[in-house]
């Protein structure tokens, strides 16, 4: 028969299967659209000749009328545009479409590109468009329609005039110490001159003897001038908080020290800066505090700060919720109380930290105390807020109870739940991102209120797309769906195919939507096919996937480099849904895990135990008779325990190598400048061909793209994005930018400029900055370490005493949460001991927070240095490397791999390595080259090392394995 169209049965034979057979059948003209019940429904500009036992599928014929019509139904049955199938009749053009083209693999389709003649010109640096996230800044009194405190209040607070005092714009507050005195420069002065210079000057005086023959007692002078200065501080003194860094988040009193805590509050409520930046004296402000409890003062004090105790618990009891909360303190948590640092007695009431409204590390400031209110005013303003609080929502009143919870008792989380279990979603979605609550929380909150947008933001930047979708199933499942997908759908567009498939693959709804992920992900080869691979059988994809699954179990190579590993562990995991082929390769698998010694750390090295479920479910998926005679998988021997010594091709290239990478298809992309960059095999053959400039490569984490980057000038980069999967090249921007981090997570680079480092949205038609760190009079020294869940760099931080201030700061990825602050200038001080620090390079700074430094070693009777030290900086035992030979360079660096370079005679000898260490990993030889031009980058858990000459050796990546080593040339 003539078959015009055919119907594919798509959940019977799979989607997989059914685009095989799409593909084959495609003409121009073709078109295929989507039945109700899952079908596909394809239509040919013109019939072709059918055999109905091999067909395709169901044939339909066209009948005059320009029906489509199913064997056995009467030709006029159906008018034009329709197709009849047995009793269902579809009109064609309200069928929905389906595009097959996202089905095609462009594997080994090079793309070119015209080259204008000439020399083109230098681009000039696009703009950087500032896209920070927005703190959320709710103010609480605001919105509780809470009007100022009263003038007693303020002066017992030492607050501002209202008229002089903004409206806070922010939520949380974060503290850097606790409050300490601060006065007056002038106040100051008068006090030291009346506690200090005074007194010395007159027992200085009657030491000499000049005074005394007057029968002169200094005694009651220098009482005198304490109970002066102590009045003089009364008067003018005042309580202020640590200022932080920057910023300001608006405060409504303090109630850390009245309630026995170390100072300190929630955000919210009234602003009130100071004029004018006070002299931090804590100490001094402690010694008068202790002077004036010695004095008849104290009793007054006492009855000072009593009375507005009991003048607040009747307003609070008396139901006037305008006074209370109007004039009430707010009680530090026991979070911030259980601070371990040092306190400082205080005549005053502390009041909140009015600093940045972002996680800042803190600075171990001292604390003040109040001399009056202990543990026992702290637990009866506690009970006094609660059942304010409980009585406000029972009222209605929950904006007043919300601020009692948050800004009063310093309980956000209480807060937040409050205002979420009255419906107030974006309300409590703002106070949870001001207050830094959980992210999931943060996220489930701003989805819910219809922030998509924000929630995918604040879920990719601090990693918290699995919990907050967890946390959203239990509540509104569809809601998690949708999220679910926002997060498939946000993984594909950063080129994470694989990320999309273990996002969307829990929810059975949303795995037809990742067949095209899977497909891209099995081109991209090694692990990553290797993991992919398992969800293709799960969907019954066919004949052709099993063929290749099974081919990658019986192949040799490498376990990781070939995804051997991660197949077998996948496949543990995750059986195929036809029984014989799941039985099949569950067999090859487990005869894989035993040649090979065990999984190879595919299930992320936890260890034997999980090795050992894994092979137990291998087996008992696997032939019985197979699995009766299989021995357990044992790790394989070392043949050596020396460290591997490998030598580079012979002599060099006929390209230059700026930078390279092992991937983990087993190819290796090289970036050659001016002449391109090129997709090699791991023999040398040219794969594909990029005419794009490149002097360095910013991998993605996942592999699945990479930005080429080109050096326009000192810091002019021009940037370009390649998609490792249809091998396509897109222009990105220009702009400028001090350094760069070596990989990315595929959406967001890391960068740095004048103002410290930036994050970079690369998926923007202009570079937007979505992130900062650092700032003001701090910046880099060194580059940027990174690592998928790390990074660390060197600060500078100005002079202090004459020498430099210097930190290696280490935040965790991707929240950038600060991990550590830890000063280095005792290396810095050490090596200009040693006349080394004329310049920066014999320092490097790795992920992990460790400072690497290098130092010639002159042996004795030599006028020469004879060896080069290696020590590393770290929380951890001191460690060094002592090697032969004169290190004129420091060493390369990628995230916590390091490579030491020397030379040998017309050689260059490479020591390399993964963190702290006294013995190399392993030793490379580059005969005939010269000058540094050593490189190192950790990628697909495998180590590139390449030379400028245009050589390149890759290594596992305990360097027991050598995966490539060949010269780059033009051919």
């Amino acid at each position: 028969m003539n078959a015009a169209g055919f119907v594919l049965d798509v959940p019977l034979i799979g989607a997989a299967e059914a685009a095989d057979r799409v593909l084959a059948l495609w003409r121009d003209g073709a078109r295929l659209r989507e039945l109700p019940d899952g079908c596909w429904l394809l239509t040919l500009p013109e019939p072709v000749p059918t055999r109905a036992g091999r067909a395709p599928g169901l044939p339909l014929e066209r009948t005059g009328h320009g029906a489509l019509t199913a064997p056995g139904v009467p030709a006029g049955a159906a008018g034009p545009g329709r197709a009849v199938l047995g009793r269902a009749t579809h009109v064609l053009d309200e069928l929905p479409e389906v595009d097959p083209s996202g089905w095609l693999l462009l594997t080994g389709v090079t793309p070119h590109r015209p080259r204008p003649l000439g020399v083109a010109p230098v681009p000039e640096a696009a703009p950087v468009e500032e896209s920070l996230p927005a703190v959320p800044r709710p103010d609480l009194r605001a919105a509780a329609g809470i009007r100022p405190t009263s003038e007693r209040a303020r002066r017992l607070t030492a607050e501002e005039p209202p008229a002089e005092a903004p409206t806070a714009t922010g939520a949380r507050s974060r503290r850097r110490g606790g409050p300490q005195i601060a006065m007056d420069p002038r106040s100051a002065t008068v006090v030291v001159v009346l506690m200090v210079v005074l007194p010395l000057l007159l027992v200085v005086l009657y030491g000499l003897g000049l005074i005394a023959d007057r029968g002169f007692d200094p005694t009651g002078v220098v009482v005198a001038c304490a109970v002066a200065a102590l009045a003089h501080r009364v008067v003018f003194g005042r309580a202020a908080a640590d200022d932080g860094s920057a910023g300001s988040a608006g405060s409504s009193g303090a109630a850390g020290g009245a309630a026995g805590g170390t100072g300190g509050a929630a955000a919210g409520g009234t602003a009130a800066p100071r004029r004018r930046r006070g002299v931090r004296v804590p100490w001094l402000g402690d010694l008068l505090a202790r002077l004036a409890l010695r004095t008849p003062a104290a009793h007054l004090l006492h009855e000072r700060h009593a009375r507005y105790l009991r003048e607040l618990t009747r307003a609070f009891e008396q139901h006037r919720w305008e006074d209370a909360l109007r004039d009430a303190l707010p009680l530090a948590s026991a979070r911030r109380s259980g601070a371990a640092t040092r306190t400082w007695l205080s005549l005053a009431l502390p009041k909140r930290f009015a600093g940045p409204l972002r996680a800042t590390p803190a600075t171990g400031r001292p604390a003040a105390q109040a001399a009056f209110h202990g543990r026992t005013a702290h637990q009866h303003l506690t009970a006094l807020y609660r059942g304010a609080a409980e009585r406000l929502e029972q009222q209605g009143r929950i904006d007043e109870a919300a601020f009692v919870l948050a800004d009063l008792l310093d309980a956000p989380a209480e807060a937040v739940a409050l205002l979420d279990r009255h419906d107030r979603r974006a309300q409590a979605a703002e106070l949870a991102e001001g207050r830094d609550l959980a992210a999931d929380l943060v996220v489930r909150l701003w989805w819910r209120a219809g922030e998509h947008e924000r929630a995918v933001r604040i879920a990719h930047r601090r990693g918290a797309f699995a919990t907050a979708v967890d946390r959203l199933a239990a509540t509104d499942p569809q809601a998690a769906r949708a999220l679910r997908a926002a997060w498939a759908e946000h993984c594909r567009a950063a080129g994470d195919r694989l990320g999309a498939v273990e996002a969307a693959w829990p929810d059975a709804g949303l795995r037809p939507t990742i067949v095209a992920d899977l497909r891209d992900a099995v081109a991209l080869g090694g692990p990553t096919r290797g993991r992919a691979l398992p969800y293709l059988l799960a969907l019954d994809a066919g004949d052709a996937t099993r063929a290749l699954a099974r081919a990658v179990l019986d192949g040799d190579g490498d376990p990781h480099t070939t995804g051997r590993s991660a197949l077998t562990a996948a496949l543990a995991d995750l059986p195929a849904a036809d029984e014989a082929t799941d039985r099949e390769l569950a067999t090859a698998a487990a005869r894989a895990a035993v040649r090979d010694g065990g999984f190879g750390g595919a299930h992320g090295g936890r260890g034997e135990a999980v090795e050992k479920t894994l092979f137990d479910r291998l087996l008992r998926r696997a032939d019985p008779l197979v699995a009766a005679d299989l021995a357990r998988p044992r790790p394989l021997p070392r043949l050596s325990t020396a460290a591997p010594a490998y030598t580079a091709a012979d002599r060099p290239g006929t390209l230059p190598v700026l930078d390279a990478a092992l991937l983990a298809s087993g190819s290796l992309l090289v970036a050659c400048g001016q002449a391109g960059v090129r997709l090699l095999a791991p023999d040398g053959r040219t794969r594909a061909h990029w005419d794009a400039p490149a002097d360095r490569l910013v991998l993605a984490d996942h592999g699945g793209s990479a930005l080429l980057v080109a050096d326009h000038g000192p810091e002019l980069r021009g940037f370009a994005r390649l998609d490792l999967v249809t091998r396509t090249v897109r222009p990105w921007t220009t702009l400028r930018a001090r350094q760069l981090a070596p990989s990315f997570d595929g959406r967001h680079l890391v960068a740095s400029d004048e103002d410290g480092i930036v994050v970079l949205d690369t998926l923007t038609p202009r570079p937007t900055v979505v992130w900062r760190e650092l700032g003001r009079d701090q910046r880099l020294v060194f580059g940027i370490a990174r690592t998928p869940d790390s990074c660390a760099a060197v600060v500078y931080s100005g002079l202090v005493g004459g020498m430099p201030f210097t930190e290696v700061w280490r935040w965790d990825l991707p929240g950038w949460e600060l991990r550590g602050r830890r000063r280095v200038d005792d290396v810095l001080t050490d090596l200009m001991s040693r006349s080394l620090l004329e310049d920066l390079f014999d320092l490097a700074a790795l992920a992990d927070g460790s400072l690497l430094s290098t130092e010639p070693e002159t042996g004795p009777g030599h006028g020469g240095p004879e060896h080069t030290v290696l020590r590393w900086s770290s929380d951890l035992p001191p460690a060094e490397l002592r090697v032969d030979g004169f290190a004129r360079s420091a060493p390369a660096t990628d995230g916590d791999h390091w490579a030491l370079t020397v030379p040998e005679g017309a050689d260059l000898r490479v020591h390399a390595g993964t963190g702290p260490s006294a013995d190399p990993a392993l030793s490379l030889l580059f005969p005939e080259a010269s000058g540094p031009g050593i490189g190192v980058r950790r990628h697909a858990g495998a180590v590139t090392y390449w030379h400028r000459s245009g050589r390149v050796l890759a290594t596992s990546a305990d360097g027991t394995t050598l995966l490539a080593n060949l010269r780059v040339t033009a051919r």
